[in-house]
C-alpha cells in the first residue's frame, strides 16, 4: 500500500465515527450516511500522490469531501425517477403472486408492497425503479446515478431483502 493511503486510511480510521454523525444529521436514512462515509474513503484513495502532496490539511480536505457529497446526495435525491409511474410498474410486477403466496390477495400484497417501497431510501428506490422497470443493467443504472455497479448490487439486494423481510410479517 503507498505510504499516503496509509495516511489516508489512518486519518479514515480516526474520523470515520465524526463523519457517521456528520452524515446522519444530513441525510434521511442511515444507510445513506453509510454509503457517502465510503464513498468520502474511496475518493481519498483515488487521489493522485502527487495532488495529495499538495494538500496541506488532510482533516479539513476530508471534511470539504463529505461536505461535497452531502451536496451531491441532495442533488441526486431532486433527480432520481421516483415519481409514481415508476413505482407503479414495479408494484405491479412484484405484487403478481407466487405459488407460495397464493393465497394471499394480490391487491392487498400490492399495496403492502408500495408502503415498504415508499419506505427505502431514494436511491434504493430509484435503483430499484430502473432495474425492474426499465430493465437497465447495474453498469447502466450505476452510469446514470453516478456509483459504481457494486453500489447498485448493494442497493438491489438491500431493497429486495428489506421487501422481503417486511412481507415475511405480514404473512
Amino acid at each position: 500500500m503507498h505510504d499516503r493511503h496509509k495516511g489516508w486510511s489512518a486519518l479514515f480510521a480516526e474520523k470515520s465515527a465524526t463523519l457517521s454523525n456528520y452524515f446522519l444529521r444530513r441525510v434521511s436514512h442511515r444507510w445513506d450516511a453509510q454509503d457517502l462515509v465510503q464513498e468520502v474513503y474511496l475518493r481519498l484513495l483515488r487521489i493522485e500522490p502527487s495532488d495529495a502532496a499538495n494538500i496541506r490539511n488532510p482533516e479539513a480536505y476530508l471534511f470539504t469531501v463529505a461536505a461535497n457529497l452531502v451536496k451531491e446526495h441532495a442533488v441526486m435525491r431532486q433527480q432520481l425517477p421516483l415519481g409514481s409511474d415508476g413505482l407503479e410498474e414495479v408494484l405491479e410486477q412484484w405484487s403478481t403472486p407466487c405459488e407460495a403466496a397464493a393465497g394471499v390477495d394480490r391487491e392487498l400484497r400490492r399495496q403492502r408492497l408500495g408502503t415498504l417501497i415508499k419506505k427505502l431510501s431514494p436511491k434504493c428506490r430509484a435503483v430499484l425503479v430502473m432495474h425492474y422497470r426499465d430493465e437497465l443493467s447495474y453498469r447502466e443504472i450505476a452510469e446514470k446515478l453516478a456509483i459504481s455497479p457494486n453500489m447498485v448490487k448493494k442497493y438491489i439486494v438491500k431493497g429486495l431483502a428489506a421487501c422481503r423481510q417486511r412481507m415475511a410479517d405480514y404473512e
